[in-house]
């Protein structure tokens, strides 16, 4: 055994000089007069014997030398710096700890969670100096550089999402946060391995990366995978994760449908969407709950009824209407009373002479009440519509061309081919969503009073947008528009995306949420006021519970995991100092017992 063995700084045992002139100054210091006192002669005299070896008989008699060379010799050590090999673990004062939220950790194993497994296990991991990060969000801190305290209150108030999550980039967070000599634990199931490139780039840097995985009970998962929309009906898909073929139902309001499932398969059931918020369930269920329902969001009212006033039947624009679902279509012909309750109502070619007041004031009261009225560009717009036309009119004209549109929900992905005829005007209120070379908008829209208004200024019978194949499209949306009915695959969404509901109050699953933008990381329904939208566990890799073990996998994953764990030297300096204060002491209390101090 070498010095360096044991010693991270033998040169500092050079202290061991310091002895040299100790021992010299007791050498040569001389020996003590002898007098004889009369009042004394009672004591027994004689000389003493002198001894054989006087050199050792000098130190053997003098303790304060022994402590002095004792205090050097400890002193010499201790510059020496001394040490022990431990675990690197067992020396870091400074812990990032990195706990997977996303769904797939809710896999019940052996009557816990995978997530209260890694919570439980991430209590023990806590440090002087801790730091917490989750794969929410794509990588959540939800506590830095925190003491022992904060860290298990942080730890205690976490919980898993129904998201997928990005633990990739909670590693990278992490290693964000780490400074010098820091540890990261990764606490996950570790499904896939897109993980993998941010553990090699952290222990690139030097950082120790331990990864712990909690991957039970995730055995034959059967779950969602995929939902369609197709008119009101949506096409639900299922997969079967396990070894042995199953059979599931699938329950969605009063209809359901069996399926039988190979071992990979997946299979897909067509079922009507009901009114309002529901939940299409599989039974029976499994370990991994969440994937075992789709949440469906649909108006309460889902049928929209929409009135055509017309001199001129438009069997373009009715055509284009009959053939969007649940659109119910009624055409009326000025002069005419209206009766009855519309979601919607479209003043098409209508003569001038024939329009009584009373139709425009049913369309201007139906925008109060939040429905929708559209006007369509014709010769000799009637100066009746007032405040419901959205241009101020001119005279018709030809030969412009389509300049700016604007890309909304309204208008995107549709080719507005150049009106052969137009009415040339200004926009009295409201946003152009299509605009023509001269100014003049083709389209508009004008949210008012919580009523929607637009002018359409294609004339139906000097137009070919009508023969256009997106002409029934750009109807479909505008009904959906004027009546407020978001398409349904609009109104479903996947968990963790993120929603606009406006300045409002939303409750959600885990209750109520305040803000502009919601972030879907619960599966269920949220809803505000006015709208609901729904939030669903659609991903096929996270519902593969079935994660292979981190030591079983071959390639990076496997080399990963199979990283020597470091040692590192514990120096024990500050026992070192320790002992040399004792002995100090105790050189001072004899110095204080022999009457020198």
């Amino acid at each position: 055994m070498v010095l360096s063995d044991v010693l991270l700084a033998p040169l500092g045992l050079a202290a061991l000089l310091l002895t040299v002139p100790i021992v010299v100054l007791y050498l040569i210091r001389p020996d003590p007069q002898e007098l004889t006192l009369p009042t004394f002669q009672f004591l027994v005299a004689g000389e003493r014997q002198q001894s054989a070896t006087p050199f050792l008989e000098r130190i053997s008699r003098s303790l304060l030398l022994l402590l002095q060379v004792l205090v050097v010799l400890v002193l010499a050590v201790g510059l020496a710096t001394p040490y022990v090999t431990v675990s690197e673990r067992a020396t870091v004062a400074e812990t990032v700890i990195v706990v997977d939220t996303s769904a797939s950790m809710q896999t019940d194993a052996d009557g816990q969670t995978r997530f209260q497994q890694a919570v439980a296990a991430a209590r023990d991991e806590v440090t002087g100096t801790t730091s917490v990060v989750t794969t929410t969000n794509g990588g959540e801190v939800v506590l830095q550089r925190g003491t022992p305290t904060a860290a298990q209150g942080t730890l205690d108030g976490l919980s898993p999402t129904d998201a997928p999550g990005a633990l990739s980039g909670a590693i990278s967070q992490a290693a964000s946060l780490a400074g010098e000599n820091a540890r990261v634990v990764v606490l996950s199931d570790f499904a896939g391995e897109e993980w993998t490139t941010a553990v090699t780039t952290a222990r690139g840097r030097g950082l120790s990366v331990d990864l712990q995985q909690f991957d039970g009970g995730g055995d034959g998962n059967v779950g969602f995978i995929d939902r369609r929309f197709s008119g009101s009906a949506v096409t639900l898909s299922v997969k079967n994760y396990g070894d042995s073929t199953v059979t599931r139902t699938v329950r969605l309001g009063n209809a359901q449908q069996e399926l039988q499932l190979g071992p990979d398969d997946v299979g897909s059931v067509t079922l009507p969407v009901p009114a309002g918020g529901s939940e299409a369930r599989l039974s029976p269920g499994d370990s991994f709950p969440t994937d075992d329902s789709v949440y469906v969001a649909a108006p309460a009212d889902a049928a929209v009824d929409v009135l055509v006033l017309t001199n001129d039947r438009n069997r373009y624009l009715t055509t284009a209407l009959s053939v969007v679902d649940r659109v119910n279509v009624t055409v009326r012909q000025p002069p005419t009373t209206i009766q009855g309750d519309y979601d919607i109502i479209l003043y098409s070619n209508v003569d001038r002479s024939s329009l009584l007041p009373g139709n425009v004031e049913t369309g201007r009261e139906l925008v109060e009440d939040g429905g929708g009225v559209a006007v369509l560009a014709q010769d000799n717009l009637p100066q009746r519509y007032r405040d419901l036309l959205l241009i101020e009119p001119g005279e018709t004209k030809a030969g412009a061309t389509v300049g700016q549109t604007a890309q909304t929900q309204l208008t995107r992905g549709i080719d507005f081919q150049p009106p052969e005829e137009y009415v040339s005007g200004s926009l009295r209120s409201g946003s152009a969503q299509v605009q023509l070379s001269d100014g003049t908008p083709l389209i508009a829209t004008e949210d008012r009073n919580g009523g929607r208004l637009m002018y359409y200024g294609y004339i139906e019978d000097r137009s070919s947008f009508k023969f256009n194949y997106q002409y029934p499209v750009f109807w479909k949306r505008a009904v959906y528009y004027l009546a407020d009915r978001e398409p349904l695959p609009a109104l479903n969404h996947e968990t963790g995306e993120t929603v606009r509901f406006g300045n409002t109050t939303v409750e959600g699953p885990a209750g109520p949420v305040s803000g502009n933008s919601v972030p879907l990381q619960r599966a269920g329904l949220y809803r505000s006021q006015s709208r609901q939208v729904s939030a669903s566990l659609l991903d096929e890799s996270e519902s593969n519970t079935n994660v292979e073990a981190l030591d079983q996998r071959s390639g990076t994953a496997g080399n990963l995991t199979r990283t020597e764990r470091r040692s590192v030297p514990q120096p024990l300096t500050e026992y070192v100092a320790l002992g040399g204060l004792v002995l100090a002491l105790a050189e001072v209390g004899y110095l204080r017992r022999r009457g020198d101090l």
